[in-house]
């Protein structure tokens, strides 16, 4: 495993045409709907949207085992859970592709200015930076150790909503660390909650703010957000027996890690962006976000970017991210080498049995 200081700027990678030489537009376009279609079908949630671009080509198809809502599924923001790291990792992309921050920033020190690094520190520290927490290699567990006990009055409801902001930096400076930042790879929503705190303090801009003007204005999502609309506007999420439901997710201080909510066709914007990244606001962050940061396991065979987790196909990498909430799941990724954006939703947190997430990445694998 490789970790530190992250190779942020990255060159395009090229499309190809995958339409096979004499299939007509029209039924290569039927082909794309049944396929969807039958995705839609796999999946045992209230609602369900597999919402797919290819060159530019959106096909979004919608369907569930609850009665249709008044406003069109396709026209609802969902939940993205730990999905909306890839934004997080986006913002972070940008930010030190224009120079205002480095990626070797230590996090404490953008926290507590009290605890800026002596240059002459003793070779033996080693601070978590920034690198670190948005590759989940900082050594911090998944939530803070006091989590569970002030989160189990609202377990089933809204956990995270007792954990705000300033105890989740309080509980960051105050942990001991039992591993040096970089050795060890361990999925941390506490971690990138931490980052999102720290890139809100090096630009003295609270979270909301920095990730609308950074991020989602630059590239046009306008019905993408933080927090809960009006209930006509958001997708109502289930529990594991799909039929409870759940109230709306606020995460606290976790915003970085899991805040986004967002319509099928901004995510389908967000992923197209990533697929052409050439002559737009965030090209430089847009491209370093697809290019590989850290391997880990046997054989490395695991690659991750800064904020997708990047599989091999026969033909060029693919770029996912999975995320679930209470009630909801979410599905994102892009191939470069297909031209290919798949966003899929559910209205179901599922436990045992997921057949959401092995139907949307068979779907990206094979298109």
């Amino acid at each position: 495993m490789t970790a530190g200081a992250l190779p942020w700027p990255g060159g395009p990678l090229d499309l190809i045409d995958v339409l096979p030489p004499g299939v007509p537009q029209a039924e290569d376009d039927e082909r794309v709907r049944r396929r969807l279609d039958a995705a839609v079908a796999a999946v045992d949630a209230p609602d369900v949207v597999f919402a797919l671009s290819r060159h530019g080509r959106r096909t979004v198809r919608t369907g569930g085992t609850a009665p249709p809502p008044p406003v069109p599924r396709e026209q609802l923001r969902y939940e993205m859970g730990s999905a909306s790291k890839t934004f997080t990792g986006l913002l972070l992309a940008h930010l030190t592709h224009t120079g205002l921050l480095s990626a070797g920033e230590p996090a404490a020190a953008l926290l507590d200015p009290a605890r800026r690094p002596d240059p002459a520190r003793r070779p033996g520290e080693h601070p978590v930076t920034l690198a670190h927490l948005i590759t989940h290699t900082s050594g911090l567990p998944g939530l803070p150790p006091d989590f569970f006990v002030r989160a189990l009055p609202e377990w089933r409801t809204n956990p995270y909503a007792r954990y705000p902001a300033e105890r989740v930096v309080d509980a960051f400076l105050r942990h001991r660390r039992h591993r040096r930042p970089g050795t060890r790879w361990h999925y941390s929503n506490f971690g990138v909650a931490v980052l999102g705190h720290a890139l809100a303090a090096a630009t003295a801009t609270p979270w909301d703010e920095l990730l609308t003007g950074q991020v989602l204005g630059p590239l046009g999502l306008r019905e993408t957000t933080l927090l809960p609309g009006s209930p006509d506007t958001e997708a109502t999420g289930h529990r594991k027996d799909g039929t409870t439901p759940v109230p709306p997710l606020t995460v606290g201080g976790f915003q970085a890690a899991g805040a986004v909510r967002a319509t099928p066709h901004d995510l389908l914007t967000f992923l197209e962006a990533h697929l052409d990244p050439a002559d737009r606001t965030l090209t430089g962050a847009l491209r370093a976000v697809r290019r590989p940061v850290l391997r880990r396991g046997l054989g490395h065979r695991h690659v991750h970017t800064v904020a997708w987790f990047r599989h091999p196909t026969e033909h060029g990498p693919m770029y996912f991210h999975g995320g679930a909430t209470l009630g909801q799941q979410a599905f994102l990724g892009f191939r470069p080498d297909t031209g290919t954006a798949l966003a899929a939703m559910c209205t179901r947190r599922f436990r045992v049995r997921d057949a959401f997430v092995p139907t949307a990445y068979a779907l990206l694998a094979e298109m």
